[in-house]
């Protein structure tokens, strides 16, 4: 058995019936903007009341935070579809568009921030300096105060520090990244909380006007009941 929505004028299933008197007052003021003549007497489809809840929810973050940004229209399209917003950019990454520039940037910062850079550079260090003190006496390719090591050192360095920094920017993006996931799932949640409330208010108060309607058919049972044993006791 079906009927027909007051809004879109179309047949659902009865299951899907909802009266417009069970519906919160925000979403009935909604709803009138389209269909004036909707009032309480009214019935609407359960996926037609979804979606006005979700519309709903939009124009209440178009009040509270502003114009609806990439990322908040990203979370709403993402409830309608049932859908996940969050994705880690380790994964959204495809190793095989990086650049050369890039991958040496990674390697390099992997490398020098190690302890077997560290290790390494020592042991060349205290190599250097002994072939040069005491197998040459100070008389081969570096003598004392090795100034050729001091130059390697230097150019070690100055070359060392911006790819570093270019690898350390690759990872500020991931970061940004993963704070805007953090953020869409955070307000994605937020929003879900909110109408399962909203569906929370609806099934109490359908439980409540179900209740209502189980007393008013025993309180008519009840009376037919009385009326009988009177006609009896008569």
């Amino acid at each position: 058995m079906n009927f027909i929505s007051d809004i879109s004028k179309k047949e659902f299933p009865q299951s899907e019936k909802v009266l417009a008197k069970l519906v919160r007052k925000p979403i009935i003021e909604l709803i009138k903007r389209d269909n004036p003549d909707f009032d309480e007497n009214c019935h609407l489809a359960l996926s037609e009341l979804n979606d006005y809840r979700e519309r709903y929810i939009s124009e209440f973050l178009q009040r509270e935070v502003g114009q609806l940004d990439d990322l908040e229209k990203r979370v709403v399209q993402a409830m309608r579809d049932k859908s996940l917003v969050s994705g880690s950019p380790d994964e959204d990454e495809d190793t095989a568009n990086l650049t050369l520039g890039q991958r040496v940037a990674d390697k390099v910062a992997d490398f020098g921030g190690s302890w077997t850079f560290i290790i390494s550079f020592v042991v060349f260090l205290l190599v250097w300096i002994f072939i040069n003190a005491f197998v040459f006496f100070n008389k081969g390719f570096d003598p004392y105060p090795f100034i050729l090591l001091n130059l390697i050192l230097s150019c070690v360095a100055a070359l060392q520090a911006p790819v570093i920094m270019m690898s350390q920017n690759r990872q500020e993006e991931k970061d940004r990244s993963r704070a805007k996931n953090d953020y869409m799932v955070n307000l994605k949640s937020e929003l879900e909380i909110r109408l399962l409330h909203e569906k929370l208010d609806h099934l109490i108060l359908h439980q409540e006007q179900t209740l209502i309607e189980v007393q008013k058919v025993q309180i008519d049972m009840m009376n037919d009941i009385l009326a009988r044993v009177e006609k009896k006791a008569e």
